[in-house]
């Protein structure tokens, strides 16, 4: 990734107030204090635009403010999740774990707003109810939660694709008495668990990372089973201070590592299929892969394990193999391994320890296919079978993911369309960054982008986005809109992309699924399934035929 080190550091931005945009508040205004929302700030300010992120929340960090559940962490390299834009801040952060915890993610992004002045431009507590789009004077207009209203040329939804937590769809969920949260709400650092009994509905990413550390310490911890989820060893450890150097050294290489790979990640899937390769061979080559720390055993295996149903049997089978030989109870190694869908085919968190936590005599697995909720109670959980008693509940049931920030704001594009019913059918972008019909608005992580390695994704969006608004600034253009045509081309490519791929048979937040809304959902493609350098290189050629395929006015 290109360093910038002419962004203004560590001073204050002085915009200079833009031609045309007189009666605006603002020249950009961009939704969301996440890692998205920092570097467009920063990217903003060096084109001395007057820009202001507004933030729901009280601080900055998005995802790694709003997620301070027990165990949450990375589980990709954390340097390579660290910004590349400035090498005074590679000489400077340092990383203490190769997959650093929340607290220290958390850090790093206090650190980024501080070192750049950033909060001067930041309003927090400041939830966006909607957005519209103002033919008249070709402007945005939002509004928040309390009436304040804030106008602008240029929108940028920096929302976080994980960001709008989902209860389930349980009777009751209102009527419980004790202590209760969504792993995305946990309360404060100070809030603990221990000697209680607890109780968490879901076993997927954030319930993983959860249940591993909670169990330590609570009286009895209840785990209810929807689905069970692949996950597989972390292998965590410390970053020394002599080789957080070395890292620092290997910047470049790493950076290029990432723009090469398919998903912006350090690891290179193998282009060997898995049938040329001997059972003796597979097993040695699949035991080395397991061996290794992060996501090597998922991205550094033969590409067929995602297109071929054999291939990702012969590999789910290994992997299920492994779970087998943690847990001490036959019965339910069987019921924590997923049978309906294969490994890889949903996005495989990785853990610490959470097979173990099963073997442990205070922890319960519920199997809710064997004996499912009927309601939340008073007083806790009561399934066909049973009626709990809980001093606590956990729900770790996902997100309404990607398009879900959305939904929670009412977008009004030109003559009132609304976002939601564009999309009502299937989601349609061009390049995943915009959609016809709303004129100056731009998505860093919107539907339709690669979701790999996020910070290296981030860099890109936002950096195309800058582009496209300082060639808008230097031609005097007010108006940017996506055409129908390169739309629905662009949407083709996307569906395209994922022909093949075993993941979008499967039913999840990447195909646009999630089971704890209640309206009908459509599989969908939510994300862009190519590889990343043929994503970078489409959005390359747009901006290089000086976005003739936009209308600009």
């Amino acid at each position: 990734m290109a360093q910038t080190d002419h962004i203004n550091s560590p001073g204050e931005s002085h915009p200079k107030r833009t031609p045309g945009n007189d009666g605006l508040d603002y020249d950009v205004l961009i939704v969301g204090a996440g890692l998205s929302g920092i570097y467009s700030l920063l990217r903003m300010r060096q084109l001395g635009l007057r820009v202001k992120v507004l933030e729901a929340g009280e601080a900055e960090g998005g995802t790694w403010f709003w997620n301070r559940y027990p165990g949450a962490r990375f589980d990709s390299e954390s340097y390579s999740y660290i910004f590349s834009f400035s090498q005074e801040v590679l000489d400077e952060w340092t990383w203490t774990e190769h997959f650093s915890p929340q607290p220290e993610t958390l850090r790093y992004i206090q650190y980024l707003t501080s070192k750049f002045h950033l909060k001067n431009d930041m309003i927090f507590n400041t939830r966006i109810k909607s957005a519209h789009f103002q033919h008249d004077t070709k402007s945005w207009l939002l509004t928040e939660t309390h009436g304040k209203q804030y106008s602008c040329r240029f929108l940028i939804t920096a929302m976080g694709i994980l960001n709008e937590p989902t209860l389930p769809n349980i009777p009751g969920v209102d009527d419980y008495k004790g202590e209760a949260w969504h792993t995305a709400r946990w309360p404060d650092e100070k809030s603990t668990l221990q000697g209680k009994r607890v109780a968490i509905i879901g076993t997927g990413a954030t319930a993983i990372q959860t249940i591993q550390e909670i169990y330590k310490t609570v009286d009895t911890l209840t785990v209810f089973q929807r689905t069970p989820n692949w996950t597989a060893p972390l292998r965590n450890t410390k970053i020394s201070d002599q080789e957080m150097s070395g890292i620092r050294e290997r910047y470049p290489e790493i950076f290029q590592k990432c723009l090469d790979s398919y998903s912006c990640f350090i690891h290179v899937s193998d282009p060997t299929s898995v049938f040329d390769m001997s059972e003796e061979e597979r097993l040695k080559h699949w035991e080395e892969l397991y061996a290794k720390p992060g996501f090597t055993k998922v991205l550094s295996v033969s590409g067929d394990i995602f297109t071929n149903k054999e291939a990702n049997k012969l590999y789910s089978d290994f992997q299920a193999n492994k779970i087998r030989q943690r847990i001490k109870d036959p019965k339910l190694a069987d019921k924590l391994i997923p049978k309906t869908h294969g490994f890889g085919t949903r996005r495989v968190p990785l853990e610490s320890g959470y097979y173990e936590a099963f073997n442990e005599p205070n922890v319960r697995l519920v199997d809710l296919h064997e004996d499912p909720i009927e309601r939340i109670t008073t007083h806790g959980i009561r399934t066909q079978s049973e009626d709990f008693e809980f001093d606590a509940i956990v729900y770790a049931t996902g997100f309404d993911a990607v398009t879900g920030s959305f939904r929670s704001v009412d977008f009004q594009g030109v003559n009132g369309v609304k976002l939601r019913d564009v999309w009502s059918g299937g989601i349609k972008t061009f390049l995943g960054l915009t959609v016809k019909g709303f004129p100056n608005m731009f998505m860093i992580m919107g539907p339709h982008q690669m979701f790999g390695n996020i910070p290296r994704s981030i860099e890109y969006a936002v950096e195309w986005t800058a582009d496209m608004i300082r060639f808008a600034q230097d031609h005097q253009l007010q108006y940017v809109e996506a055409t129908e045509k390169g739309m629905m081309e662009w949407t083709e490519h996307v569906w395209q992309c994922g022909q093949g791929l075993l993941a979008n048979e499967v039913d999840s937040w990447m195909t646009g699924v999630n089971k704890n809304i209640k309206e009908k959902q459509e599989r969908s493609m939510t994300r862009y399934n190519g590889p990343a350098p043929g994503y970078r290189k489409r959005c390359d050629e747009v901006k290089a035929r000086q976005y003739a395929d936009f209308v600009l006015a």
